[in-house]
Parts: structure tokens; C-alpha cells; sequence
């Protein structure tokens, strides 16, 4: 079966990795849940303490953004909260005056905030950085990543598939790619173009029993 991008535009940033050997470099939908953040990692200058704290919920992107701000000269420590206080308190205090990093942004990537911080010097200095989190996709987001992931997959949606899937599927990064999935694996077991009999199987196959009113 024949497979196109689709041809619905997104707001999306380009974050070009420096280990990817893809033709495309990896991309992140702009939306509601995160502008605010894409701002904030590009005027990292006005961070307090030249450090930020960045959280969300998962497949948000997190660790994307930050490989990119790395690209933009940016000290970043992706799962801060799994990783040893003295580690982050030592590299905390590097990019301060004085320490051989000194004038490094420093981000700092978690799933949640405030994690448990044994340290009082660097649960405070931590509480006194920026406070970056993701939110969940609104409408208009969920939207654009569910035609962001089909194109891609290189897969075709009938007209008005968000329409149709936006309201029947939970606002969450994680369940809207889920989805996608399904439904390019539904539309290739049938050899059958990706069109609301896809959708609803999908969906069914995603959210179960919850879908029987929706459907």
C-alpha cells in the first residue's frame, strides 16, 4: 500500500543531534504544553543561578529538548532525579562565578519536582532555580502531533482524522503517539487505508471499553 506524508502543517522545532545519522533530524511538536519551555531554553541567560529544572510527563520530549540545548552550549543532566546529590550539587556549583564552568546554563531534567533531596544547600539552591514543566497537549496540540507522527511513519490519514480522534483519546503525549502506532499497525495487517474503520479500531485496541460510548 502506497504511503505519503500527510500534508497538514505544525509549529514543530528541528533538534538536530549530533550522534543521529538519520536523514531527518529528530522533531517536537510546538504547542500550549511546552512553547513556554522552547522559550525559556533559548534566553537561558536570565535563568536564575544559571540553572533550570525541567520536568513532564512521559514521551514529552524532555530528553529531546534537552540534547538540543546541550547542541546550544547549555550543561544538561537528564535524569537528575535518579542521579547522586553530590554529582549535581558538584556541577551546580562549576557553573556558578568562580567554578571552571562559570557562565554554563545548567539544566537539570526529572520526571517530577520537587524529587526528594536529602541535601538542604541543594534542595534550596535547586528551589531557587527555574521551574520548567511540560503540560499535557490541549486540543489544538493533540491535533498537530497526532498529523506529526503519521507524517513520521509516512502514514496517509483520511480527512479529518483529529477531528474525529481528538475527542476520543486522552490528552496525554504518551497515548497519542500509542495511538498512531495502533493505527498504522491496524491499517497494514488490513492493507487497508488509514480511514475511520481503522480509527475506531484503534482506539478500541488503545482505550478499551471506555471507547463504547464514544464510538
Amino acid at each position: 500500500m502506497a504511503r505519503r506524508p500527510s500534508d497538514n502543517s505544525t509549529r514543530q522545532i528541528a533538534l538536530p543531534l549530533s550522534s543521529a545519522k538519520a536523514k531527518d533530524p529528530a522533531r517536537i511538536v510546538i504547542g500550549d504544553a511546552n512553547a513556554h519551555v522552547i522559550e525559556a531554553l533559548q534566553a537561558s541567560g536570565t535563568w536564575p543561578f544559571r540553572t533550570a529544572v525541567l520536568t513532564g510527563p512521559g514521551r514529552s520530549g524532555k530528553s529531546l529538548l534537552g540534547r538540543w540545548a546541550a547542541g546550544q552550549g547549555i550543561e544538561v543532566i537528564d535524569g537528575a532525579d535518579a542521579k547522586g546529590e553530590a554529582e549535581i550539587f558538584h556541577r551546580w556549583n562549576a557553573v556558578q562565578d568562580g567554578g571552571p564552568l562559570a557562565g554554563q546554563p545548567l539544566l537539570l531534567i526529572a520526571d517530577s519536582t520537587p524529587w526528594d533531596i536529602a541535601l538542604p544547600d541543594l534542595r534550596s539552591r535547586l528551589g531557587g532555580s527555574l521551574q520548567l514543566a511540560i503540560g499535557d497537549p490541549d486540543d489544538v496540540m493533540a491535533a498537530q502531533m497526532i498529523h506529526a507522527h503519521a507524517e513520521a511513519r509516512g502514514l496517509t490519514l483520511a480527512e479529518g482524522a483529529a477531528d474525529y480522534l481528538v475527542p476520543r483519546t486522552r490528552r496525554s503525549f504518551a497515548s497519542i503517539e500509542a495511538l498512531v502506532s495502533t493505527i498504522d499497525r491496524i491499517s497494514l495487517e488490513r492493507a487497508a487505508p488509514a480511514t475511520m474503520s481503522v480509527w475506531r479500531a484503534a482506539l478500541e485496541a488503545i482505550e478499551g471499553p471506555r471507547q463504547q460510548k464514544l464510538l
